[in-house]
């Protein structure tokens, strides 16, 4: 398949993830269906996208037309059958695997043969989604940064099956897509999130350990290292529930106690404090300004 055959891109996961995803898709010239299991979330993601094609708007980045003309290729999908016309299957669930897995075998009977598959995983083995799969080799990593539509780079991760053709077709598409792709092995959380995770992870020991309050942690590491964000503030915009689950992926998948996630971040996950989309992480988020919760 070449990208001049790429019509119709499916989404599976109307999350912040999916919704960023068929913002630029749509944008780029692609008819969009987007599915999820809550039809709260699918309305949310219509509005998410709307919001922020109008902001680009608002910036100069594209035109009235442009973005009318996005959001009416967006087509949401309640029946998964729809998911036949697809040349593009891009999953976008939660990261959990067992989750991915069962989104596989739903589809799988649904799609056309010659369809690719793309999972926008942020740590999970490419190899073993694959397996999951009858085609390993239309199957690759498409690891896009969040917010989608404001971050330039996709990492582009290879199964040890995936086959050419659909690397440099997931390039091609990154490209159009305005991105730009690099390639990363499969190994847990490739690059990006290989090296932030454990990094938002120490800033968890830290506040665990009573070094710094969360107040402290953010602006020494704003003020001291030029980041635009603190470490727990990004956690909190991540999602907690997604930092731990990485963090697990690492711990498990490299053997090295130095990835241990830290318990002060397993007690923020099960107490359903998960960050912005919970509206209370190590910040709360309830009043005008967040307001840390340590």
């Amino acid at each position: 398949m070449q990208l001049s055959d790429l019509r119709v891109i499916g989404i599976v996961g109307a999350g912040q993830m999916g919704s960023g995803i068929a913002h630029v898709c749509s944008l780029a010239g692609f008819e969009v269906l987007l599915n999820d299991v809550s039809a709260e979330r699918l309305e949310g993601a219509r509005r998410t996208v709307d919001k922020n094609l109008s902001r680009q708007v608002a910036r100069g980045t594209i035109r009235e037309a442009e973005k009318e003309a996005a959001l009416g290729r967006i087509r949401i999908e309640t029946d998964l059958s729809a998911f036949s016309r697809c040349d593009l299957l891009v999953e976008a669930a939660t990261e959990k695997e067992e989750i991915k897995r069962e989104i596989f075998k739903k589809l799988l009977p649904i799609l056309k043969p010659e369809a690719l598959i793309a999972t926008n995983t942020s740590s999970i083995s490419i190899t073993r989604l694959a397996s999951a799969t009858d085609r390993p080799g239309k199957f690759i990593g498409m690891h896009f940064m969040n917010p989608v539509p404001m971050m330039s780079l996709v990492e582009l991760i290879r199964g040890i099956a995936t086959d050419e053709p659909t690397f440099a077709l997931a390039r091609d598409l990154a490209l159009k897509l305005g991105k730009t792709p690099v390639a990363a092995e499969d190994f847990p959380a490739f690059i990006v999130n290989r090296i932030l995770l454990p990094m938002v992870n120490e800033a968890v020991y830290t506040l665990y350990e009573g070094v710094g309050t969360v107040e402290a942690i953010d602006t020494a590491m704003k003020l001291g290292a030029n980041h635009p964000m603190g470490p727990l503030e990004l956690a909190d915009f991540i999602g907690l529930d997604t930092c731990l689950a990485v963090m697990q992926v690492l711990y498990e998948g490299l053997a090295d106690s130095k990835y241990r996630p830290c318990p002060l971040l397993v007690k923020y996950v099960e107490a359903g404090w998960l960050g912005r989309k919970t509206g209370r992480g190590f910040y709360d988020y309830h009043g005008e300004a967040p307001v840390p919760t340590r």
